[in-house]
């Protein structure tokens, strides 16, 4: 809620750096927003409006990976049918995005919000990996299908993991609100159950992924892109454990909050490649993408 409003900021379209750009009765005005009680704070506001630039700039890269799709769209339909839809979805995330602002950081849309920012990303990695996968070598596996559902299992558990801790930063949201930022070592032992479910779950995460990798080790090849994807998750579920630690002892440092939740996206987004990688014969069309090899448009 560093900006109160939407499209704009404070009613400007470029933010105010200092409170004397602001009417003398901002908080009377947007009080109905939060500030009754809160005095405006430069370093949110700008936080939040370049959420908002860096929003645009993202639909616009998604644009113009939507028009670079449509040299496969004979090719390869769904290329360009997932990439429309990666489009179609930022649009919608940024209409989510105002929601959020209008409902005073509504619990379920926060939660809503990021889900749908997962879905694109992920859209976007298949995007890019079908369109790159006659280049991508994985090495003989065995027992795939095995493998195949401990990926999916400890997937889906980091995935959950995540939206444990949405419901978590949701809590603290709420925790520093009542008791303010001066009090911020007592936010943590006012949180409640959903933070001792969130920590304690990290431990099943990276369980499970590490049994996930001892077994592809042994079944599949020593070394090659899949292993590497798998060791970089088992690093990034590491750091982030220690991130998390950090913040529940360290009364939650403001900055390691986007550093924990950024390794769990990207932890996630690597083990959605895996699971495209480890399937890519019956995932991607490789031998129609031969055709293209030199470049042509199609």
């Amino acid at each position: 809620m560093g900006c109160p409003d939407w499209p704009k900021c404070f009613g400007q379209w470029i933010p105010p750096t200092d409170i004397s750009q602001l009417p003398a009765n901002y908080q009377e005005i947007y009080g109905h927003r939060g500030y009754a009680n809160t005095s405006f704070n430069v370093v949110k506001t700008w936080t939040e409006y370049l959420n908002r630039l860096l929003g645009v700039f993202t639909g616009f890269i998604i644009f113009l990976t939507f028009l670079a799709s449509l040299r496969y769209r004979k090719l390869d339909p769904a290329v360009t049918a997932f990439s429309f839809l990666a489009f179609f979805l930022v649009g919608v995330q940024g209409w989510l995005g105002a929601v959020v602002v209008s409902s005073v950081l509504t619990p379920w849309i926060i939660t809503l919000h990021m889900l749908l920012a997962i879905v694109i990303v992920g859209i976007l990695l298949y995007v890019t990996a079908r369109t790159y996968a006659v280049h991508i070598e994985t090495g003989q596996v065995q027992n795939k299908a095995g493998l195949n559902r401990w990926l999916i299992i400890s997937t889906l558990l980091l995935l959950l993991q995540v939206l444990l801790g949405t419901q978590v930063r949701e809590a603290v949201d709420h925790i520093g609100g009542q008791i303010g930022d001066l009090a911020r070592r007592l936010w943590i032992e006012n949180l409640g159950l959903s933070f001792y479910i969130h920590r304690s779950f990290s431990i099943l995460v990276f369980s499970a992924q590490l049994y996930w990798l001892i077994r592809f080790k042994r079944q599949g090849p020593a070394s090659g892109l899949i292993t590497t994807l798998a060791n970089w998750v088992i690093v990034l579920l590491g750091v982030e454990i220690i991130t998390g630690a950090t913040m529940a002892y360290f009364a939650i440092p403001a900055f390691l909050q986007p550093v924990h939740l950024t390794l769990a996206i990207v932890a996630l987004g690597i083990q959605f490649v895996l699971l495209l990688l480890l399937n890519k014969e019956s995932v991607f069309p490789i031998k129609r993408y031969t055709v293209i090899e030199s470049g042509e448009a199609v």
